[in-house]
């Protein structure tokens, strides 16, 4: 990473932007060119799971070369030019944090790990016990198993990005910080704990 200030290697913000980003970005080669599809996920033992149809491009795409990489992004606050008082565009920026993840793509088999990686997924994007917890022998979701294909990235390498003003001067820092506070929006006042956070 070109900019050391904003290399992230704590484990435990890592997990948090994986386990709060919706989805992200799998990168494949489909016949000899790049592939990229957005999916939904879920981090699970140190793994990164997908499920998805058993047929179709990605599918084949995986069978044929199973190395990948996949990209989360979080955004934070859109830093607008004015906030640096000028009519110049240069000073406009976007505030984020990025995971990037590399490694081997497989195939779960197992019909009881499928059913807890689907819980799992299930408790990420709705954490309400509201629905009959997934088992191979629960007759309601043994075909969906058969049918579901579960999809592991085995990570072998990770990189994470968080840019939060870490490059600004104190007097800048602290400009940004009061007129994301005066704008106070849901995503500016998210954005102020991490500056917060990460203010050196």
């Amino acid at each position: 990473m070109r900019r050391d200030e904003f290399n992230i290697n704590d484990k435990n913000s890592i997990d948090e932007i994986l386990q709060t980003c919706e989805y992200g970005t799998l990168s494949l080669i489909s016949e000899g060119k790049p592939y990229v599809v957005a999916l939904n996920f879920v981090q699970y033992k140190n793994a990164i799971y997908f499920h998805g149809a058993k047929e179709g491009k990605k599918i084949e795409a995986i069978k044929s070369n199973p190395n990948a990489a996949f990209l989360v992004v979080k955004p934070y606050s859109f830093i607008p030019s004015y906030f640096s008082d000028t009519i110049a565009a240069c000073p406009a920026t976007q505030f984020f944090a990025s995971v990037l993840l590399e490694g081997k793509l497989s195939f779960i088999e197992d019909k009881d790990k499928k059913a807890d990686i689907l819980n799992a997924l299930m408790k990420k994007f709705q954490n309400e016990d509201s629905f009959e917890k997934i088992a191979y022998e629960k007759a309601m979701y043994t075909k969906m198993l058969d049918k579901t294909a579960i999809i592991e990235l085995k990570i072998e390498t990770q990189s994470c990005k968080i840019k939060v003003g870490q490059n600004l001067n104190e007097e800048r820092k602290n400009k940004f910080l009061e007129k994301l506070k005066n704008r106070n929006s849901q995503i500016d006042n998210e954005t102020i704990k991490v500056m917060e956070i990460y203010k050196k």
